[in-house]
């Protein structure tokens, strides 16, 4: 579904404006820096796998890939700004031919890198020194695992997909990943359906019981994400009847104070092509920032800073709903 398709079939559902509803509970309204935490760059759509809940509509068809030109602008924009975190995403974003350059520069500037991995990737023949350069530049893996039973995984991922994962987590332990240390291991759950995750907490007592007791698997932290109503999450609400009972359950469930945590107020989102938007759900829907505010990493550089009002749109609620959901998980207890 194209992204103006998109933004429509949301605003039908006709709920209350997000900034209204900031406003009625007394929450900041939507800005970001001057400082920032986090620059998360979308390196591209290609990915060894095609899963039903994407946000991305990322898979292996997909040429659409972050090049030089992008890679040293980012690298740029990190020695210029004290942003603590590189966080790169995707598709598979180690499939990108300028990620390990962008994790060996930024490690150099002494970057917290994050890869945002779908585990399988560690399978390819041509990734098979992937977990180990990894752990040599102290990366933390955030791996994506819907769920702790095959049929959960397999149900989003595809069928196979759940013992390739348990597959790259065993290689990332013995790498040293997920054992307490410097090698930090999380794992990303969001739900098998239209409906809200359950206690972040909760899922990541029952995610170490059984990934250690059956298959003597460790890791460090559990987040859980919700699924936004963009992209292939969308489409199968549209398949099965559910967009506006969907998007009413978010905005039922609205909490100002995982509105206040927002990771659009800390991050930074930049597309495969150097276009800047407010987060990875804006990027995917096309939103570019607000006016006046730098569109492109070029002129980031050349004259903006990094302070700017956020745009919003429906797909927020997906980000306030219960604990709150963004890319680093539950934002409120």
């Amino acid at each position: 579904m194209e992204a103006d398709a998109q933004c429509a079939r949301l605003h039908a559902v006709g709920v209350e404006p997000f900034e209204r509803t900031l406003a009625a509970h007394g929450c900041r309204p939507l800005a970001a820096g001057p400082a920032l935490d986090v620059l998360q760059v979308n390196v591209g759509k290609l990915c060894n796998q095609t899963c039903g809940h994407c946000h991305v509509d990322a898979g292996p068809d997909r040429d659409e890939a972050l090049g030089a030109e992008v890679a040293e602008q980012v690298i740029a924009l990190l020695r210029r700004h004290p942003i603590s975190t590189l966080d790169l995403t995707g598709g598979a974003p180690e499939l990108n031919p300028w990620f390990r350059s962008l994790v060996r520069e930024a490690r150099a500037l002494g970057r917290h890198v994050v890869d945002r991995c779908n585990l399988s990737v560690l399978l390819i023949r041509a990734q098979a020194d992937l977990a180990r350069f990894l752990a040599d530049h102290q990366v933390e893996v955030v791996a994506s695992l819907p769920s702790f039973r095959k049929h959960g995984t397999d149900g989003q991922r595809g069928d196979g997909a759940f013992e390739r994962s348990l597959e790259g987590l065993r290689r990332l332990n013995a790498w040293g990943y997920g054992r307490g240390g410097a090698l930090r291991l999380t794992l990303v759950h969001n739900p098998v359906g239209a409906f809200l995750p359950g206690s972040q907490a909760s899922l990541e007592r029952d995610y170490r019981r059984e990934l250690r007791d059956r298959h003597g698997i460790e890791f460090d932290r559990l987040i859980a994400i919700a699924n936004m109503p963009i992209s292939r999450f969308l489409e199968f609400l549209e398949r099965t009847g559910n967009v506006d009972r969907y998007l009413r359950r978010l905005v039922d469930a609205f909490n100002p104070r995982a509105a206040d945590g927002v990771m659009c107020r800390t991050h930074l989102s930049v597309g495969w092509d150097g276009r800047l938007y407010d987060c990875d759900f804006n990027q995917m829907l096309e939103l570019s920032p607000a006016a006046g505010a730098p569109r492109t990493l070029a002129e980031l550089l050349a004259y903006g800073d990094l302070a700017r009002a956020v745009r919003s749109g429906p797909h927020c609620y997906g980000c306030t709903a219960g604990a709150g959901s963004s890319c680093s998980g539950a934002l409120a207890p």
